[in-house]
């Protein structure tokens, strides 16, 4: 099929990630749909058009793919009803034949993952499997870009984390590794990439480069468990919220989340983005599209 021939559909284009990879496929020339649940909302852009695609609604995502060869699945906002809304894209994909499937999945994810919400995505994972569809997924660890929204007001990063450490990726890096994948699926069909950035810091380095780049003075504190549920339980969240954000730390904690690994390099063909890069741009190459 020549490239020109071969259509594509993009997930999440409001948001932060799918919006970038969105942008990239734009910028390339190629056309795209994009699936919103409100498709006025969705980013104008060249050659994008913006069709209904709410993840529960299974009807109005048969109609969205339908004749759709290459997917991008960014996953659902968190919710208690996220993983039955991705088994309905997901059986939606398989119904009208999608060609590949690149789903956002997370770091580590299994059935038993430390962090709640990783145990999502492996369930996620495990139907795509089972639908047939050809995939690839893109297993991100935590936001580097979002690393500054772990500081309260009082400049402090506090989460029961002690000294373990973090892969952080930069959300521009996981958007050139799928941007790589949807232009040529091919070569990684069936595969899993555990994507990282260039270090695993501890909380306390996190702190430190968010002063150095900011001249804010941020610190880290360790908690207890105790601690973390009592000092979010005000927050009036349910039951899974809080363990997903306590165990944001606790995955730290115990090394679920440190492994760096060299899948950024391998589908980009660029080094992966460290945390002060992102926090700090620095001179150097234009910002990639």
């Amino acid at each position: 099929m020549a490239p020109s021939e071969v259509t594509y559909a993009v997930t999440g284009a409001s948001g932060r990630l799918g919006g970038r990879i969105a942008r990239r496929l734009a910028a390339a020339g190629i056309p795209q749909t994009l699936l919103a649940r409100t498709p006025a909302r969705a980013p104008q852009m060249p050659g994008a058009t913006a069709v209904p695609g709410d993840y529960g609604d299974h009807d109005a995502l048969v109609h969205a793919l339908r004749g759709t060869d290459r997917v991008l699945m960014v996953s659902a906002s968190e919710s208690p009803h996220r993983l039955q809304q991705h088994r309905t894209f997901v059986d939606a994909a398989a119904e009208v034949g999608v060609a590949h499937l690149v789903y956002i999945s997370f770091y580590g994810a299994a059935p038993d993952a430390t962090f709640t919400l990783a145990r999502d995505h492996w369930h996620t994972e495990q139907h795509i499997r089972a639908s047939g569809l050809p995939f690839t997924f893109l297993r991100d660890n935590l936001y580097a870009d979002f690393m500054p929204a772990l500081v309260g007001g009082d400049g402090v990063i506090r989460g029961p984390a002690g000294e373990g450490r973090v892969a952080v990726v930069a959300q521009d890096d996981i958007a050139d590794a799928a941007v790589a994948v949807l232009r040529d699926p091919g070569p990684h069909t069936g595969r899993a990439y555990e994507l990282t950035g260039p270090q695993a810091l501890t909380l306390t380095d996190v702190a430190a480069t968010i002063t150095a780049a900011t001249g804010r003075p941020v610190s880290y504190v360790s908690e207890t468990l105790e601690e973390a549920y009592a000092s979010r339980g005000g927050h009036g969240a349910p039951d899974w919220q809080l363990d997903a954000w306590v165990s944001t730390y606790t995955a730290i904690g115990d090394g679920s989340l440190a492994q760096v690994t060299a899948s950024i390099s391998e589908l980009t063909g660029h080094p992966a983005t460290s945390l002060q890069q992102v926090l700090r741009p620095g001179p150097g190459p234009a910002p990639r599209p």
